[in-house]
């Protein structure tokens, strides 16, 4: 996510260690150094604050136009680099045996032996008959994965790219070969430790390099003894490139193949596609973390599904009126193509990443409704309060104009699964209609905390809770997000009071006004309507103090000057910040505001609750009619 912005671009990115290919190993608590490779063993130690390097080849020899079978050390063009989990400063390197160095690369160790077939015929110049590969960066008889295991020390899978994988479970002091049994030479492309079980082990093998594009996934639940094939119904030509295990679901798996991404719940027995609006390519890599699910693909760039908590969710016998847990969503600012819940939304942009959606997103499954049948979702805070509400039915009374508030984001109800994405904003503030006021109408920001969201389609209702995070990087406790929230929520309060009043009011006045114009004076209504002319006249003087008329866009100031509402609203605009806080100047100027707004208010309330109905009364009398009030 790029903070403060609307997505992620260039200048979000750094350069790190190594060339245009093999992995990157850091610590994760402590990044200082990175250490990231690149083809026949070409390697280095980065200092990310420094923006400087050490060259770290654990053989420096010049190997261009050699044979590999002639070369110390054999890489993989993808050489695997890990960091290891158990031994601190502890990196290994992949070749055809597995490098160990503990103290960034002054030194390395051999910790095993040739963990390959090593077939020397394989083992010639990298291309031919014509053309040499001199670079050295095709070579055969490599190891390509390498990964420790989360939850034992000293054990160690490898796979090559020759088929083999074998396993330490005594820190490297000896090594064991655990292929399955009847696997033919391929690419070990990936190897999955279950998250669940130290002994669950998962491979993703591909043949394409031999025209064989039949997908390969295996799983073994001792640590490599026995093996099953759990490729099952992956569609032929999609061969396999990763498998994940989700860390919170055992047996929900994530399979990356050359024809898209699959998912299955039930350990690999069954897949399904979970495509999306994903581009059909091949998945190179994933990644569960976060609850998100982060896919590399080839030439379609970084894809992220950002909520794997609906995923787990899903049961294939579901029932059809349901409001799933939502992830939990931090107090950030910034924005995202992804706040929309138009099903038209791509998920990508052509220039930049898309951040994830800054909102409480939150999916919702219904049956097939009737045309007039309606949804609502209702959220409150934890004292019942509500925070705001959303329906699917259109407000047929909005009315669009320039410097009034937007519509309100419509439900969608269609049979399924639905998408909506609450900002996190407190119930807009209503305008004063076709009155231009160059303010920001939508509610302030939901402090963090649980809120209660429910979902209702006519007597059913559907509840779940929702939690807004802290964010870390801001200053503000608990007390000052109470303080803010709570003067916040007043004022947008009191701003809906102030223009349902000025709109009620003009209405009246309106009609008072053609009352006056078409009724025909006589000796016996003369007094009635002089009457009337007055209460206009004190009508037309109290919206003049509380809205200026004559601005149509925002220059018009400059002539015709702000009034009452325009002028507390802006005093509200003020107040709402990204990082919130409540400054001594704006609980001055409100209280000078409120002052004002106190006499007016008791202004407007005299006419709408008293001088109007006295003069409704005495229209009745003369037989003429009545103003209409609500």
């Amino acid at each position: 996510r790029a903070l403060g912005g609307r997505g992620i671009d260039q200048g979000n990115w750094t350069a790190s260690a190594g060339g245009e290919s093999a992995f990157l190993a850091f610590d994760p608590d402590n990044p200082t150094h990175v250490i990231g490779g690149s083809y026949q063993g070409t390697i280095e130690v980065l200092h990310t604050e420094a923006k400087a390097g050490t060259k770290i080849m654990a053989a420096p020899n010049e190997y261009l136009g050699e044979d590999a079978k002639d070369i110390k050390y054999r890489y993989n063009w993808n050489a695997p680099i890990i960091w290891s989990q158990h031994e601190p400063n502890t990196y290994y390197h992949g070749a055809q045996l597995l490098l160990k160095t503990q103290d960034l690369g002054k030194s390395w160790i051999e910790a095993s032996p040739d963990l390959t077939n090593n077939e020397i015929e394989k083992q010639g110049k990298g291309g031919g008959p014509y053309t040499n590969e001199a670079v050295g960066a095709e070579n055969y008889g490599t190891l390509s994965y390498v990964v420790e295991s989360p939850h034992e020390k000293g054990v160690i899978y490898t796979g090559s790219d020759d088929g083999v994988v074998q396993v330490t479970r005594d820190n490297c002091k000896s090594w064991s070969v655990i292929t399955p049994k009847g696997l033919a030479e391929c690419l070990i492309n990936a190897i999955e430790v279950s998250p669940h079980d130290p002994g669950t082990i998962y491979i993703a093998t591909t043949r394409y390099k031999f025209n064989d594009h039949t997908p390969g996934l295996y799983k073994s639940t001792n640590y490599g003894k026995s093996w099953t094939n759990i490729s099952s119904n992956l569609p032929s030509g999609a061969f396999t490139r990763v498998v994940r295990e989700d860390p919170e679901t055992e047996g929900l798996l994530i399979a990356g193949t050359e024809l898209g991404i699959y998912a299955s719940w039930d350990d690999g027995q069954e897949w399904q596609s979970l495509q999306l609006n994903l581009p059909l390519c091949p998945i190179t890599d994933l990644i569960l973390k976060h609850d998100d699910i982060v896919a590399a693909t080839s030439g379609r760039a970084f894809w992220i599904l950002d909520d794997l908590g609906s995923i787990r969710q899903y049961k294939k016998t579901t029932t059809s009126f349901k409001l799933l847990d939502p992830e939990d969503a931090y107090y950030i600012n910034g924005s995202s193509e992804l706040n929309s819940s138009k099903s038209t939304v791509t998920g990508s942009h052509p220039f930049r990443g898309v951040n994830p959606a800054n909102g409480i997103v939150l999916y919702y499954e219904l049956p097939e409704l009737k045309e007039n049948e309606n949804i609502t979702i209702e959220i409150k805070d934890q004292l019942g309060h509500i925070v705001n509400s959303f329906s699917s039915l259109k407000d047929s009374t909005f009315v669009k104009y320039d410097g009034g508030p937007s519509a309100a984001p419509i439900l969608t109800k269609s049979k399924g699964l639905n998408r909506f994405v609450w900002n996190m904003n407190h119930r807009s503030m209503n305008g004063i209609t076709k009155a231009y006021i160059e303010a920001n109408y939508n509610g302030h920001k939901a402090i963090p905390g649980d809120y209660n969201i429910t979902l209702i389609v006519g007597d059913k209702k559907a509840s779940v809770k929702a939690t807004i995070l802290a964010n870390p990087l801001y200053p503000t406790n608990s007390s000052a997000f109470m303080e803010y929230d709570k003067f916040m929520t007043s004022m947008e309060d009191e701003v809906i009071t102030m223009h349902n009043l000025v709109n009620h009011n003009y209405k009246t006045q309106k009609q008072l006004s053609a009352i006056l114009k078409n009724v025909k004076i006589t000796s016996k209504n003369k007094e009635l309507m002089s009457s009337g002319k007055a209460l206009l006249s004190r009508m037309q003087s109290w919206d003049d103090k509380m809205i200026q008329r004559k601005s149509k866009a925002y220059d018009d100031v400059e002539n015709f000057r702000n009034k009452f509402t325009a002028n507390y609203l802006f005093m509200v605009s003020q107040t709402n910040s990204a990082i919130p806080r409540v400054n001594n100047p704006n609980r001055e100027r409100r209280t000078e505001l409120e002052a004002q707004w106190k006499i007016l208010k008791e202004e407007g309330e005299a006419i709408k609750s008293t001088a109007v109905p006295n003069f409704n009364k005495a229209l009745w009398k003369q037989g003429i009619g009545a103003i209409w009030t609500e």
